[in-house]
């Protein structure tokens, strides 16, 4: 017997609790797979200063290229953004966002949304030819000179990548893969001064970043080596506040001779594709500066990438105005 109706009642619905839960669940799981960046850091740092020491151990920083050599090198990254709006690299060289340009030499792979699955580990490089061998000037004027400096061995570098930024630009928090990229990742700074941060968390609409485990200085004609803990054990970032002028980082990484790839696609294009140029100079994002940009919020790549698969749904269940319907021959019964 019941005293209560209330009671009874909770009695004939013995999974009414576990059900709310199970709901909140399922609401803070879709909460939590909204974040964009699978690399970003679950939990803040307990002990930052500690954390920021063991980040410092896997750095190295050196002043490399003077002014004069820093135009030099800037000069022949303009050429690179006036080819690729002319339409004179490979598809896969050249890939877009909101205020970010990336362009892949000697070795390029999938992340972020190209992934087939999402998360660490799954990125894989594009099959041998997608992308356009490293330019000779990038090897003359930088990859020789760190192997003069000592920097680096000879024949280490196979992957050149190109990140041209404008004023607000950013990249979220990630790891550099492990399977797919030896140590250390090597990287040069030109047109102005910037940060890299350590240990951020990002969260977008509107964008918002956490406060860095590290944040570490990088000029024009500066070179930061990661290694270690830097590289493998923390994120890295660059956060929209700290690009306030244009700057462009090349990076140079060696692949692992084991780094899974994809397999090769007879559609995948050999040549340089100038059928896509006029696409090319429609979606360019190197535009003049704008002096307050970087205080504004911002759409980012992530967002990007998400507007392109709600195009790409649209697309599957929209039907094409330009293509008559079809005729269906009726029979009679």
């Amino acid at each position: 017997m019941f005293a209560d109706l209330r009671d009874k009642l909770r009695a004939m619905t013995p999974n009414r609790e576990p059900l709310a839960e199970r709901r909140a669940a399922v609401k803070r799981s879709r909460r939590a797979d909204s974040d964009p960046d699978p690399h970003s850091d679950p939990e803040p740092h307990p002990d930052p200063e500690s954390e920021a020491r063991r980040v410092r151990g896997g750095i190295v920083q050196a002043r490399v290229f003077t002014d004069a050599e820093c135009a030099r090198i800037e000069r022949r990254i303009d050429d690179v953004v006036a080819r690729a709006d002319r339409g004179l690299w490979r598809a896969r060289t050249v890939d877009r966002a909101p205020l970010r340009s990336k362009y892949f030499f000697g070795e390029g792979y999938t992340y972020g949304a190209q992934l087939r699955r999402r998360g660490p580990g799954q990125e894989r490089l594009y099959p041998r030819g997608e992308v356009d061998d490293i330019p000779a000037w990038v090897r003359e004027l930088v990859i020789d000179r760190l192997v003069a400096r000592g920097l680096i061995p000879d024949g280490f570098v196979n992957s050149a990548v190109i990140n041209d930024y404008q004023p607000g630009g950013c990249i979220v928090s990630h790891v550099d893969p492990v399977h797919i990229f030896e140590r250390p990742i090597v990287s040069v700074s030109f047109f102005s001064d910037s940060a890299l941060c350590f240990g951020c968390r990002f969260r977008f609409k509107p964008i918002r970043v956490s406060e860095p485990v590290l944040q570490l200085p990088v000029v024009r004609g500066g070179v930061t080596m990661l290694s270690g803990y830097a590289a493998d054990d923390i994120t890295h970032c660059v956060r929209p506040q700290d690009i306030k002028e244009r700057r462009a980082v090349i990076i140079l990484r060696k692949t692992r001779p084991d780094a899974p790839r994809l397999d090769a696609s007879p559609t995948s294009p050999a040549h340089p594709v100038t059928e896509h140029r006029h696409t090319l100079k429609a979606k360019r994002s190197h535009r003049k500066a704008d002096p307050d940009a970087a205080h504004r919020p911002r759409v980012l790549e992530m967002d990007k990438e998400e507007n392109r698969l709600s195009r790409s749904r649209t697309d599957r269940t929209s039907p094409d105005v330009d293509t008559p319907p079809r005729k269906v021959k009726m029979r009679r019964h």
